[in-house]
């Protein structure tokens, strides 16, 4: 998988660094700055959240075939179109002279992210050889990740408060062009040679995926204004639900598919997109709740409130070291089952220290530190068994997916626990107390979840191979007369 022959270059960790931290500012820098925007541009109410929504629907929508792109089309050239479309979409949003306008640049700043995000994935698992350089920069990927989010909100309001809204945007462009000048002696191109023939895209599954998924995370999106029961809200949902129904059994008659079905017959992929999926259920509406809390009953502003999010910035690094150094001796499967109790404990004090008296210590600093180092614990692991076993020209394949699971999965715990926490706490109609009795029950939720993600991926790691996938039209040894050793099957593909 890897190329023995050359080690990667200095620059390579750094970019990918920066892709995993752009993508994840860009998710929550503008949330701040919302009110400046809508009275700069002459927003309504119900179109400026679209601002928010429009890069989360096209990076969830397009993730499995940006992650596919780079399999077919080339690693480094996929990443650097990316980077090339994110910077784009940031100066025009950055000079938007109508809601419209910047609505149309953050939707294509969300394109660049999903071509980004898998990629930089993927380049780990290819040029990081599997062990401690491999454990370092998967733990380095997801702390800046976490690092991303938590620094858009700090981020968000010095730049307004500072320079305006539209810093937000343009502080990206010149990132962006400072990565792009060492993309090409940083970023190995790919070597055909070793992986075979270039793999052919799969058109009609990448509009089957894109379609179903966009409408899936629409639907999620709906429920926040107009609720679980409205006729949109369902209608838009249960297309999404059908159109990735239909995806999954056209990719069982395609030669070479968008999403190999077989890869989640590898227990470690399996166990690494079901944790995904739960973990980012619970943990983007912890850390939702968690800032509504700070500013609507603590009383922070939003630099204060941002500030307070450092600290988790810090645990998950530190989580990311131990993970990094231990990994090799416990393995992936035993550290998603620490990290995921870990992170579920931190947030069941969430819910236990959460008060309208409430302090921060206690009250945030205290769970925070807890969840945060549970969680980064977890991104090693996570990394190396959703590409474990993956033959090298599948790994934006499987990239794609986790990363799909990942904002899928924050979308539906997003969407479910607004609605746990509305109907606990009377729509905030009861005031402080009332919010706070809505927050502590989302937040026991949410532990729940992650607790349900750490047993899910212990039971799930362990487990031997179901029987392997035969892609479309290639041998199957099954049926070749060929003897086949399941202990040297189990052996090599984890």
């Amino acid at each position: 998988m890897v190329n023995s022959q050359t080690s990667p270059s200095r620059w390579l960790l750094p970019v990918l660094l920066t892709v995993q931290f752009l993508v994840s500012l860009d998710m929550s820098v503008v949330n701040v700055a919302l009110p400046d925007i809508g009275t700069g541009l002459g927003f309504d109410a119900g179109a400026l959240a679209w601002v928010v929504n429009a890069y989360a629907l096209t990076f969830g929508g397009l993730l499995m075939l940006g992650g596919r792109l780079a399999d077919v089309a080339g690693r480094r050239r996929v990443l650097v179109v990316g980077f090339v479309v994110f910077g784009l979409a940031s100066l025009v949003g950055g000079l938007a002279q109508a809601p419209g306008q910047l609505i149309a640049a953050r939707a294509v700043q969300g394109v660049g992210a999903a071509l980004l995000s898998p990629v930089a994935l993927a380049l780990i698992t290819v040029n990081f050889p599997a062990g401690a350089a491999r454990s370092r920069a998967l733990g380095l990927w997801g702390a800046a990740g976490a690092a991303g989010g938590a620094v858009g909100v700090l981020a968000g309001g010095l730049l307004t408060d500072w320079f305006g809204w539209r810093a937000v945007m343009l502080v990206n462009v010149p990132v962006v062009l400072a990565v792009l000048a060492v993309v090409r002696p940083g970023v190995p191109a790919d070597d055909r040679r070793a992986s075979g023939s270039r793999p052919r895209l799969d058109a009609l599954g990448a509009l089957l995926v894109t379609a179903g998924t966009s409408l899936l995370v629409l639907g999620l999106m709906r429920t926040g204004t107009h609720g679980w029961t409205a006729w949109g809200t369902g209608g838009v949902l249960g297309a999404g639900v059908v159109l990735l129904a239909v995806f999954a059994v056209v990719e069982t008659r395609v030669r070479q598919p968008l999403l190999r079905l077989g890869l989640l017959t590898r227990g470690p992929v399996l166990a690494a997109n079901v944790f995904a999926l739960l973990m980012s259920a619970g943990q983007f509406a912890a850390f939702y709740f968690t800032s509504l809390y700070m500013q609507q009953v603590l009383g922070y502003g939003p630099t204060a409130a941002g500030s307070a999010f450092l600290p988790f910035c810090v645990g998950v690094v530190a989580g990311s070291v131990i993970a990094a150094r231990t990994v090799g001796r416990f393995g992936a499967g035993a550290l998603l089952l620490v990290g995921g109790l870990l992170g579920a404990a931190g947030i069941a004090w969430f819910a236990a220290a959460v008060a309208v008296d409430g302090g921060f210590l206690l009250s945030v600093l205290g769970p925070s530190a807890v969840a945060s180092v549970g969680i980064g614990m977890c991104f090693v692991p996570l990394g190396t068994a959703a590409t474990e076993g993956v033959a090298p020209e599948d790994t934006g394949m499987a990239s794609g997916l986790l990363n799909s699971a990942r904002q899928v999965g924050g979308a539906v715990g997003l969407g479910v626990l607004v609605t746990v926490a509305a109907n606990a706490g009377g729509d905030g109609a009861q005031g402080a107390e009332g919010l706070v009795d809505g927050y502590a029950a989302a937040y026991w939720v949410a532990a729940g979840l992650l607790a349900a993600a750490a047993l899910a991926a212990g039971a799930l790691h362990g487990k031997g191979p179901l029987p392997a996938e035969t892609p479309a039209g290639e041998k199957d040894s099954r049926n070749s007369g060929e003897r086949v050793d399941p202990g040297a099957s189990r052996s090599t593909q984890g």
